[in-house]
């Protein structure tokens, strides 16, 4: 009888476990993931600056960048767009890629989808506004984000954007440190930097410097990802669905 009870319940503990397990595989198969690197092995990478608070290094940096012939991104959030509006031309009408970090640079994932919405909607229109180019990209602020905020990105015809390298500039570190945590950036990165960090500036050259000597070329983000026929797995990495390049 005891053997039987035994028996009885290891099968038990077997149903339960292979019904939670189902239940993981169906909400991992489930979770929507931002784009966090690409695959693809032509040794292309892209640096991106986001822009939230003050501007002072901007356009220091795109000087930077046009001495090496980089073609970076900038996530603008909506209210610094507001506050540099000829800033947020210039940086297009000097070849950079534009995206949005939505409009008043809120944790997003707990936000309605109304809500949602209005932070990206708003944003990009302000962007495409005064540049006359539409906005096709999206950072989430703080990395953070949720199912819902990638399906209303989608709707919008944006792509959700992270990192696989990240500068921690913002940490206040100085050039050299800076320059040491990118040069491990490898085909198919996207580099994270902030337009206004103490040392960004500085650490650029460092940065393209030990980028030409692996080979790697800066394009945009937007030219870096693929565009349609592609998949994202569970890490971020993009791939493109269909034979060629990046498979």
């Amino acid at each position: 009888m005891k053997k039987i009870s035994a028996v009885a319940v290891c099968l038990v503990c077997v149903i339960i476990a292979c019904v939670a397990g189902g239940y993981s595989s169906v909400f991992a198969a489930q979770r929507k993931i931002p784009v966090y690197c690409v695959n693809r092995q032509d040794n292309k990478v892209s640096i991106s600056f986001d822009a939230a608070w003050g501007a002072d290094k901007t356009r220091q940096i795109m000087d930077v960048c046009e001495q090496y012939n980089v073609r970076a991104t900038f996530f603008l959030v909506g209210f610094w767009v507001d506050k540099y509006p000829e800033l947020t031309k210039e940086i297009q009408q000097r070849g950079f890629e534009i995206g949005t970090h939505s409009m008043t640079h809120p944790q997003m994932s707990k936000l309605s989808r109304e809500n949602v919405i209005k932070e990206l909607s708003e944003s990009a229109d302000k962007i495409t506004k005064l540049t006359s180019v539409p906005v096709t990209l999206f950072r989430p602020p703080f990395g953070d984000y949720n199912n819902q905020l990638i399906e209303c990105a989608e709707q919008l015809g944006l792509y959700a954007i992270q990192w696989s390298v990240d500068s921690l500039d913002w940490k206040g570190l100085d050039a050299r440190s800076i320059a040491e945590r990118v040069q491990k950036m490898k085909s198919g990165d996207i580099i994270l930097c902030h337009n206004n960090s103490d040392h960004i500036v500085e650490a650029l050259p460092l940065i393209f410097s030990a980028a030409e000597s692996k080979g790697l070329t800066f394009v945009p983000v937007g030219e870096l990802i693929y565009k349609e026929n592609f998949t994202v797995d569970h890490t971020g990495k993009q791939s493109a669905l269909l034979n060629g390049e990046g498979t």
